[in-house]
């Protein structure tokens, strides 16, 4: 039985490939490429899931859509099997850092993500194809939009997790966690798009840990770069 990975290029998937590589479980990389127009998923990956999202993957008859869905599963099937370095993948029920594992699951794409989709659109939307006449209204309605509300929010997260990894190493304490891997892609994401990130040390010091990672570094060869710029 083959489990492969739907990868779509510049995506989410980049975080399941990262704890693929980590586990050290075998699989099969299919790459998808987005529409060089619309940066869209292309519609193949409508044939592997309805949604025609990535990340995706397929596990013999099994197919497992969403990252946190993903990462749970791959833990649950793995874990056991993991390196001594990942004996803390799943942190025990009722510990301190299982309920900061389960939090940081859930506010990677519950919170965070939104304002930094939100940040990538309304910073393409004036570029788009407009009458000429509607290109300034647009340009101007997108940067207070983003000035009002977008990039408060966007500062405020960055500050949020600055501070609480001045306190710990990883996202859910001292052990890397399956919180890590689904934050990783967003910290990347955060730090494209925040502006001047100089004022967020700690944040710095763990995407710089994360990036050192061998397993991390096999990942970003074989699915490409994580984020697309703001």
């Amino acid at each position: 039985m083959t489990l492969t990975v739907h990868h779509l290029e510049t995506s989410r998937s980049q975080r399941v490939l990262w704890l693929l590589e980590e586990l050290g479980v075998p699989y099969e990389l299919k790459r998808y490429r987005r529409d060089p127009k619309t940066r869209l998923a292309p519609p193949e990956l409508k044939a592997i899931h309805p949604l025609g999202k990535s990340p995706v993957i397929t596990d013999g008859s099994t197919v497992v859509a969403e990252s946190g869905a993903i990462i749970e599963y791959l833990a649950e099937c793995h874990a056991a099997q993991a390196p001594a370095e990942l004996a803390h993948l799943e942190p025990a029920r009722g510990t301190p850092e299982y309920r900061q594992c389960r939090f940081w699951m859930h506010y990677a794409e519950g919170s965070l993500m939104n304002w930094l989709v939100m940040k990538l659109v309304f910073s393409t939307i004036p570029h788009q194809p407009m009458p000429f006449f509607v290109r300034p209204v647009a340009r101007a309605l997108c940067a207070t939009v983003a000035q009002k509300l977008i990039d408060p929010n966007v500062q405020t997260a960055l500050a949020f997790m600055d501070a609480h990894l001045a306190q710990q190493r990883w996202f859910a304490g001292e052990h890397l966690t399956m919180a890590d891997f689904q934050m990783s892609f967003a910290v990347e994401a955060a730090l494209a798009r925040g502006g001047n990130v100089a004022g967020w040390p700690h944040l710095l010091a763990y995407r710089e840990r994360m990036q050192q990672r061998p397993a991390y570094q096999r990942a970003l060869q074989k699915g490409g770069p994580v984020v697309m710029g703001s």
